[in-house]
């Protein structure tokens, strides 16, 4: 039995200029964390006693033959891609719905990858998890995905991502004292909206629309250095933060109509009645997750706005996907 555990990835700023078709052109980079809310899959080798050859066990239970009759798109992929010819049985558990904004998919991909791998013995570094969950999304089941959710998920950690034209990129950790980073912390908030949706889909629609958005998406781009610089200033009241995830936020309405809508934007609203600086829905858009910049001491009060709503404290992660379980012969 072989467990792997890949976190969950709030995106501050940036999101949009990871897509191929922005960067390749332009450059891209992001500021994203990784937090305590997590993926989990379970492999082992399915005894040969069974009718079935692989058992897939998510919201529903698919039970199988043969590999391209599994009918969850990622496992599909992954097992075909990486030539598994032993049957398996794969669980998937997630501390939070998917399809919510929170890069939930590529973390699925980035697990499965990582736990197969350890059931044959390889070792797999978070760069080659990153690049082949990539090249599953991007080529294999051709989503229309950027590419920050694999290497955040794959990585963990707060950092500021640089992504090249020739498609490299670097990770640079942002490097803040211990108080500011808790500070940081206690002002952030995850209200899901109760809307789940399909991001490819959205993302699309903003990807169709990049030649029309040339300014708005180097404005987007812009405001990841201007976060960082807020956030390493000693003397920038991080309230500031808050009011640029506002202003982030009005920016990446107008990228596509279907970012936003008459529920998200209600939700919005309240929270900022409520008491909340600033915020943003997480992911491509269309439901899921927003995030809220909110005084500690008004965090009640937002909460209450929302009581028939989940809300999440935001607690950082630093390590990544990791195998937390590794008995690959079932001692």
């Amino acid at each position: 039995m072989i467990i792997s555990r890949t976190p969950f990835r709030v995106s501050f700023f940036g999101g949009g200029t990871d897509y191929p078709d922005w960067y390749r052109e332009h450059g891209g980079a992001v500021l994203a964390t990784t937090i305590d809310k997590y993926c989990y899959i379970s492999v082992r080798e399915l005894p040969p006693f069974f009718d079935h050859r692989f058992r897939i066990v998510y919201s529903i239970v698919e039970d199988v033959k043969e590999i391209d009759e599994i009918r969850h798109p990622a496992a599909r992929a992954v097992l075909t891609r990486l030539g598994v010819t032993k049957g398996l049985e794969i669980h998937h558990d997630g501390d939070l719905p998917a399809r919510s904004g929170l890069g939930s998919s590529s973390a699925f991909t980035v697990g499965l990858i990582s736990a197969i791998h350890a059931l044959e013995g390889r070792y797999s570094s978070k760069d080659a998890l990153a690049s082949e969950a990539i090249h599953i999304e991007q080529c294999v089941l051709r989503e229309a995905v950027g590419v920050q959710d694999q290497i955040s998920t794959a990585f963990g950690g707060f950092n500021y991502i640089t992504f090249r034209r020739d498609g490299t990129y670097q990770i640079d950790p942002v490097i803040l004292p211990r108080d500011r980073l808790k500070t940081l912390q206690d002002h952030l908030m995850l209200v899901f909206t109760g809307v789940s949706r399909i991001a490819a889909e959205v993302a699309r629609t903003q990807i169709d629309n990049f030649k029309n958005r040339v300014t708005e998406l180097r404005a987007v781009q812009q405001m990841v250095d201007q976060a960082i610089a807020i956030l390493t200033s000693p003397t920038t009241d991080l309230i500031e933060f808050g009011r640029l995830l506002h202003d982030a936020w009005m920016i990446k309405r107008t990228l596509s109509a279907r970012v936003s809508n008459a529920t998200v934007d209600h939700f919005y609203d309240a929270a900022i009645r409520a008491g909340a600086i600033g915020g943003k829905l997480l992911g491509a858009g269309g439901g899921g997750f927003m995030l809220l910049f909110v005084r500690p001491e008004h965090r009640a009060r937002v909460a209450a706005a929302f009581r028939d709503r989940t809300t999440v404290p935001v607690t950082f992660e630093p390590s990544g996907s990791r195998i937390v379980l590794y008995q690959p012969v079932g001692l």
